[in-house]
């Protein structure tokens, strides 16, 4: 069965659907509509869960992480983006949250120094820049693409899932 795209309204809150096969695409129309999808994302997720997040620099990857784990933790958590030490950890109520950024990543292999493993055992992991673990990368995650949308506040997010997801992927359409 298609799966619908929704075009998430700034301020009316009203949808557009239109059919698609292989993912959900949602128009983000602004910064707060990427912080809603965030929070989203976190009310379904599960230990054990990977969540790969891909877009350009300055393309919303952190704005989605950050609303991820405040909605898990409270809206007060500080949550800086780990660009410098490549991965925060917060301890939530249902399990350990990873939010690693792999921009500065010189090798697949260097990500097992960062608890990788560890993480992927009973965690939930936020993955930026997930491109740089190459085929480290778990085969079960859910891809989270950002691109421009169609004016400059706006994003486009395709959500991909690979197993992981497909018995909640629908609940964000």
């Amino acid at each position: 069965m298609p799966t619908p795209i929704r075009d998430l309204q700034a301020s009316s809150g009203q949808a557009k659907s239109v059919a698609m096969s292989d993912a959900i695409t949602l128009d983000l129309a602004d910064e707060a509509a990427t912080r809603r999808l965030g929070a989203r994302l976190a009310a379904l997720a599960r230990p054990g869960d990977v969540l790969a997040l891909a877009g350009d620099l300055g393309g919303g990857k952190t704005t989605l992480a950050r609303a991820f784990v405040r909605a898990l933790m409270g809206e007060d958590e500080e949550v800086p983006s780990p660009t410098f030490t490549l991965v925060q950890t917060y301890e939530a109520p249902a399990a350990t949250i990873w939010h690693f950024d792999l921009y500065r990543l010189e090798r697949p292999e260097d990500v097992f120094e960062l608890a990788f493993e560890e993480a992927l055992t009973d965690g939930i992991c936020l993955i930026e820049w997930p491109q740089r673990l190459g085929g480290l990368l778990p085969a079960g995650r859910l891809d989270v693409a950002l691109s421009p949308g169609a004016v400059a506040e706006a994003r486009r997010a395709v959500l991909t899932s690979h197993r992981q997801w497909d018995d909640r992927i629908g609940e964000l359409a």
